[in-house]
């Protein structure tokens, strides 16, 4: 089964948004069984760069990012490292 889901990449990351984007978000096309790692490697998002991960605003636990976790219309966004002082 495919979901339809809003891929979000903020900062330096939106450079790996899919052509077309629009305000850090991509609405992408998966399968049921993707995993959030899956879908990092799918745009190569470079893993040491997808800091902070969230699933609908929540969390998701680094034990939870290779297990299906998605249903249609969940927003998945991914932030790098911040730096500063």
């Amino acid at each position: 089964m495919t979901l339809h889901i809003k891929f979000k990449l903020y900062a330096s990351l939106g450079d790996y948004l899919p052509a077309g984007s629009h305000s850090h978000t991509a609405e992408i096309e998966i399968d049921e069984t993707a995993t959030p790692h899956q879908i990092i490697e799918r745009y190569r998002v470079p893993r040491e760069q997808a800091h902070l991960i969230l699933l609908n605003g929540v969390y998701l636990r680094p034990d939870q990012r290779d297990q299906p976790v998605f249903k249609d219309g969940d927003a998945f966004a991914i932030w790098p490292p911040v730096a500063g002082g």
